[in-house]
């Protein structure tokens, strides 16, 4: 049985060819994003396996069918690059990795968290130079903060366990509030509450087109001044353009996203001999108080072991049993 492997990159093919020894299916890998004018290519293929910034819209899926793939696997969480009415209507399953290696993106949004209120990416480099001077590098105490988090998903529950370490009052806002966290001190709130007294925001949420620039000028306008939004989840949960008149008026303190909307033009590949033709990402990278990474929350051993098992185990459940449980319900 082939699966087709899109957006692939050296430690896509690495992980999966090892998990494959179990499965023996026959694995192609591209480099190249799946879009409708590369979606022709494909010749026998079962199966799909896709990532972020891969298009898998209407016109994808009819030509998906008419190949005879049976299976769209996102070898990530969020899954809204995927017209989903329309795989249910051309009858193509999808299913994804809802959870690999929560603690790794959590771990990451801690590290941007504190990188960019102590400055250690910008002590590192004058040190280096053999500055040693500290003006500049001023920052706050985490200690007892109040972290707002939205989204409280494996991710951002793990992520409020480590904030928990740090002795913070933690405010959530999840439509489906847990227990688990209610019970051991987290308090959920509304939106509204959560971004008026939040010291720090943590996004850890899918985007939805109910929740698309949840971060906008109206929402921001509530928040205290400069508070520190970090964004490990989505890029549409955030309205750029209103984040930079924000920073530039000093009512965001801080910024830290490892993704973003415009994402798959940039992320993911070496561009450091061309010229960006981004005006809004140059714009917000020319911010000291921003610190911007390329998608990688996710990129750790035991996460790309963790989505190449999951996302290879779910082919075989659904070609042999027909269901499996990471499958995305319709």
């Amino acid at each position: 049985m082939k699966i087709a492997f899109f957006s692939s990159k050296p430690y896509d093919e690495l992980f999966f060819r090892k998990e494959n020894e179990k499965y023996n299916f026959e694995l192609n890998f591209f480099d190249t994003n799946l879009s409708y004018h590369v979606v022709n290519a494909l010749e026998d293929e079962i199966a799909i396996c896709v990532f972020v910034n891969d298009i898998v819209d209407r016109n994808v899926i009819k030509i998906l069918a008419k190949k005879g793939v049976k299976i769209i696997a996102l070898r990530c969480a969020g899954f809204n690059n995927v017209d989903l009415e329309a795989a249910k209507e051309y009858g193509i399953k999808v299913c994804r990795v809802p959870a690999y290696s929560p603690e790794a993106v959590a771990e990451h949004t801690l590290a941007m968290l504190l990188t960019l209120n102590r400055k250690t990416h910008k002590a590192y480099n004058r040190v280096r130079e053999q500055n040693f001077s500290l003006n500049g590098l001023l920052g706050f105490n985490i200690h007892k903060k109040t972290v707002g988090v939205i989204g409280t998903g494996k991710i951002g529950k793990a992520f409020i366990d480590l904030m928990k370490g740090f002795d913070c009052k933690i405010l959530a806002y999840d439509l489906y509030p847990d227990e688990d966290l209610e019970n051991s001190g987290v308090n959920y709130v509304g939106l509204d509450t959560l971004f008026k007294e939040s010291d720090i925001i943590s996004l850890h949420c899918p985007l939805t087109p109910e929740n698309k620039y949840l971060i906008n000028k109206t929402t921001i306008a509530i928040m205290k001044d400069g508070v520190t939004i970090i964004n490990t989840s989505r890029g549409g949960l955030i309205n750029t353009i209103d984040a930079i008149e924000a920073l530039k008026e000093h009512k965001i303190g801080y910024l830290g996203i490892d993704v973003y909307e415009q994402e798959e033009k940039l992320f993911f590949q070496d561009l450091s001999a061309e010229i960006i033709q981004d005006d809004t990402i140059q714009r917000l990278m020319s911010f000291p108080n921003v610190l911007v990474t390329a998608h990688q929350a996710f990129f750790t051993q035991e996460a790309l072991e963790q989505i190449s098992e999951i996302t290879l185990r779910s082919i075989s459940d659904i070609t042999t049993k027909g269901k499996t449980e990471e499958i995305v319900m319709l």
